[in-house]
């Protein structure tokens, strides 16, 4: 009996079929790292790579996000060309939805009511859905939010009632003697505010105003424009960009989580001031660091954009504290009033405005710095380009005993300072702490013949020796590293010997990630090329640029390398310029070679390798020195000729001419054109028909 099975049509068919998989098998999407720490960073990053928006932060911490969303469906119906979007992100996002406003101009209100609705029921159905995959949704349902019925607007119009102005001043006088008396217990009525005139400047302030801000915005742009966070408002004010404290361990709970800043730059920058906003921050953590920003902006306004932007990246946790020291000066005396309002006030000596309280025995007592502070440089000498104008900026301004930082060293010691330093002016460098010269490859000038060599592969502490590809004098070079970083642009030293160092070729560097220190392959760089790459840990991007290669000889190199050994005894051959050699250089293996030749494995003088081998008892080297049998002058190795004299020192067969008697001779072999060929050929048997 043969059993029978069922079978699908569709296999029957050809198709594939469709098995039902067990529900113990179903496995989630997994969710990437970064999305599981910071769900709501994870997604407006989405955003930001998708749409690249317009960011802003509002007075609740919220921060919105405004792009241009395109229809994608090639058959919608509407003269849509593009949906301004605003999508406001609360600070509690996803577990408090997101928010859709609408700001075309040219759609009408009341369907662009009907849009914020539909992506409020989306957002209502899709909870765990992504920002992106939001929007998305928002593009397929678009044509059906449109095709709905247009919600009615009511458009609200004020109308100020006027008529107690028609009242006569006397009508107006006995009203007022006969109101009653306002008692201590009812609330006072409002003082009229004093008018304060708007500040006006000169037409030569004004251009100076924006020749200035034109300059310092463009060198915000240069530095800025290729990374990731970077953002320019349409009007040209307000920029998005990226911010790396330096201490952010040291910084509160709620600004650790800082990685961006709003600059805003007045028109009339630097006569109107400067102001910052603070993302991914607390309104009432991001507030006095913003005012403390401000405040210094208005004492140090000599002080470029990128000055105030390093100042704050490097400086932050030491503005906070300043902040949280002048906080309670601020609030003590309306503290005082508080508790005493009956209580006459005391004039306040000037002692008790500077503590902050009126008795002036404060244990807090704020001390200004001295603004030269802030752009001396340390006496010691040193080299002004590893040191930064503020380099005392870790100590607290505020006279507040903090807890002290040892400075951080680098794992290269610092090497003495001697030989050729190889330094980097205008090196850029964006998401790198450390940098260094992993392989170097240089170009050194010959001292005695000043020609150009290359060494290559020059690795740290590592002797490279070469010969001139001209004269053949030894030179040397030997690479100690160091490490560049943003407060020293110096990248090592090399010690030379017979020549000196010229330029830098293009060369192998090793970055180090300022996310997450974690070093980088080696990447090939030369003098003006941005190298742009990703770190393998973090995937977060980095660029470093080196406009400027510099070389400082801070002691000489030293003379030429001796020989090693003793030295060989130079062989006398009694030889004279200008004179032939024996037999003019010849030799019974080769008849035709008019030249001696020097070996390179024991320097001595032989007509031919036979000769050498006939004469030495070892393996004979190619020689790389020759003497001409025309001259006797002694020279490099050539193929052919004589540097001195030009003549051939290969002795070379008859072309086919006679050549005045050292050509050929054979008539066979002798060259039509030549005369003697066919002389005497037929001559008789003309004579005999004549």
């Amino acid at each position: 009996m043969i059993s029978t099975t069922h079978i699908p049509r569709e296999a029957i068919d050809g198709r594939q079929a469709v098995t039902d998989v067990p529900p113990s098998r179903i496995v989630e999407k997994p969710i990437p790292t970064s999305q599981h720490k910071n769900p709501r960073k994870y997604q407006l990053s989405q955003i930001i790579r998708r749409f690249a928006p317009t960011l802003g932060t509002l007075q609740n911490g919220a921060t919105t996000v405004r792009f241009q969303l395109k229809p994608s469906d090639p058959d919608f119906p509407f003269e849509l060309e593009r949906l301004d979007c605003e999508v406001q992100v609360p600070l509690s996002f996803p577990e408090e939805p997101p928010a859709l406003l609408v700001r075309n101009k040219d759609i009408p209100r009341g369907f662009c009511v009907n849009i914020e609705r539909g992506w409020d029921k989306l957002v209502s159905e899709k909870q765990s859905a992504t920002l992106l995959a939001l929007v998305t949704a928002l593009d397929k349902h678009l044509e059906a939010f449109l095709s709905e019925q247009k919600v009615e607007t009511v458009t609200l119009m004020s109308f100020k009632d006027t008529r107690h102005l028609e009242q006569s001043t006397t009508s107006l006088g006995e009203s007022s003697a006969s109101a009653p008396q306002i008692s201590h217990t009812e609330a006072p009525t409002p003082m009229r505010e004093v008018y304060v005139p708007k500040e006006s400047f000169t037409k030569e302030q004004i251009a100076n105003a924006k020749a200035r801000r034109a300059q310092e915005t463009r060198q915000l742009e240069s530095r800025m424009n290729r990374l990731t966070l970077y953002q320019k408002s349409s009007d040209g004010v307000i920029y998005t960009l990226p911010l790396e404290p330096k201490r952010r361990p040291d910084l509160p709970q709620g600004l650790q989580s800082i990685n961006s800043i709003q600059l805003i730059i007045p028109l009339l920058y630097p006569l109107q001031a400067l102001r910052i906003l603070l993302n991914d921050a607390e309104p009432q953590d991001a507030e006095p660091l913003e005012e403390m920003f401000a405040s210094r902006v208005m004492q140090q306004s000599q002080m470029t954009l990128m000055g105030h932007l390093n100042y704050l990246s490097q400086n932050m946790h030491t503005m906070v504290k300043q902040a949280r020291v002048a906080k309670p000066s601020q609030l003590a005396p309306t503290s005082s009033d508080i508790t005493n309002e009956q209580a006459p006030k005391a004039p306040k000596t000037e002692e008790a405005l500077t503590t902050g309280r009126e008795d002036g025995k404060g244990h807090i007592h704020v001390i200004p710095r001295p603004p030269e502070w802030d752009y001396a440089h340390d006496s010691s000498g040193s080299d002004s380009d590893s040191e930064s104008w503020d380099s005392g900026a870790d100590s607290d301004e505020g006279g507040v005993e903090i807890e002290s930082h040892q400075p951080h060293t680098s794992g290269v010691a610092q090497q003495v300072e001697r030989g050729t330093a190889v330094l980097f002016p205008m090196i850029e460098l964006y998401g790198i702490e450390l940098l260094q010269v992993s392989i170097l490859n240089i170009s050194t000038k010959c001292q005695r013949c000043k020609t150009l060599n290359d060494i290559t592969g020059l690795k740290p502490e590592t002797v490279r020796a070469i010969s001139c590809r001209k004269c053949g004098s030894p030179s040397t070079a030997t690479f100690r590293q160091e490490m560049v970083h943003e407060n020293s642009t110096r990248a090592g030293f090399i010690d030379v010997s017979g020549c000196t160092v010229a330029d830098m070729l293009p060369s192998t560097f090793v970055p180090t990630c300022s996310k997450c220190s974690t070093s980088s392959q080696g990447l090939v760089s030369v003098r003006g090329d941005a190298v742009t790459n990703v770190c393998r840990e973090c995937h977060g991007r980095f660029t470093f640029k080196i406009p400027q290669v510099k070389f400082v000889a801070i002691t000489p190199g030293s003379a030429l390398a001796p020989t090693v050994g003793p030295r060989r005894r130079q062989e006398k051959l009694g030889l004279h310029a200008g004179e032939p050699l024996p037999g003019r250089g010849t030799c019974p293996h080769y008849r035709r070679s008019y030249r001696w030749f020097r070996f390179s494995c024991c320097s001595k003088v032989h007509p031919c390798d036979r000769c050498h081998d006939e004469n030495e008892d070892h393996v004979q080297e190619w020689a790389n020195r020759m003497i001409c049998g025309w001259c006797s002058r002694e020279q490099n190795y050539a193929v052919e000729g004589c540097a001195f004299c030009g003549r051939s020192v290969i002795g070379k067969k008859g072309r086919g001419f006679w050549e005045g008697g050292k050509g050929t001779r054979d008539k066979t072999k002798m060259s039509r054109k030549d005369k003697r060929k066919f002389r005497r050929v037929g001559g008789g048997e003309a004579k005999s028909k004549d």
